[in-house]
């Protein structure tokens, strides 16, 4: 069962979450593409598990309050709904983006509430001799507005401008690797072994950071491998969870 529901932040700022399945909590945050990307882990999980997925502030049409600029105010929204919902023993994935606020989640997470991370294909970091690499496709047209009306909102011109609101102009946080050394829990870092956007080598770079973590190649994925080879995903984090099962359950 899935129940997409509103929670009021603060004034101005109302959340959009998918709330799905039953079991320990696992907190869902998706890349640039928007929450639709990962669809395919969601269903995956909520058979076994409550995933939760809210859409980052700025995408889908979403509001995102001027003051909520940068990655560590982002990462403070989600501890919030951690605490709001009373949920620990909690597993972060995050994939692209999504990783950097996952990474950040854990690291500003003061009440323990998070106990396994997972990241897929996540930016962040600065790591010397890689860089992030944006795709340069066709641009994507807006659809044109109404005649008379307001400009519709959500398209990618949107989510754009919601990522470079977060991330700045260099699209990532040159203080943010050394502090990956305080990470405590259990982290899994997977790869899509064709990623072109952040190389394996900046991949394992990042897994490298982190004092207890495994590191996954997944052949022939790009830079969405739960999209590209879910299956393969499937197994490893599989694999991951029941290794890490947790302190408990929700």
């Amino acid at each position: 069962m899935t129940v997409r529901r509103t929670l009021p932040i603060r004034p101005g700022l109302d959340l959009e979450l998918r709330d799905a399945g039953q079991g320990s909590p696992v907190l869902v945050l998706h890349g640039g593409p928007g929450p639709g990307s990962i669809a395919p882990l969601v269903d995956h999980l909520a058979p076994h598990h409550r995933v939760l997925v809210p859409t980052h502030p700025g995408w889908d049409g979403t509001v995102r309050p001027g003051d909520l600029d940068s990655v560590p105010a982002l990462a403070a929204v989600y501890l919030d709904v951690l605490g709001r919902l009373g949920l620990e023993d909690v597993t972060v994935i995050g994939t692209s983006f999504g990783g950097w606020v996952a990474a950040q989640t854990v690291l500003d997470d003061r009440e323990g509430r998070i106990s396994r991370l997972v990241l897929m294909d996540a930016i962040g970091p600065v790591v010397p001799g890689q860089q992030v690499t944006v795709p340069a496709g066709p641009p994507v047209p807006e659809p044109a507005p109404p005649t008379g009306g307001p400009a519709p909102r959500g398209g990618p011109a949107q989510s754009m401008a919601a990522l470079r609101a977060y991330t700045g102009p260099a699209m990532a946080d040159a203080g943010l690797l050394p502090r990956f050394s305080t990470v405590t829990c259990p982290v899994l870092v997977i790869w899509g072994g064709n990623d072109t956007v952040v190389t394996p080598d900046f991949g394992r770079a990042y897994a490298a950071a982190f004092p207890d973590v495994r590191f996954a190649l997944i052949p022939g994925a790009g830079h969405l491998p739960i999209r590209e080879e879910p299956e393969a995903v499937f197994t490893v984090l599989d694999s991951f969870l029941a290794r890490h099962p947790g302190a408990r359950r929700m």
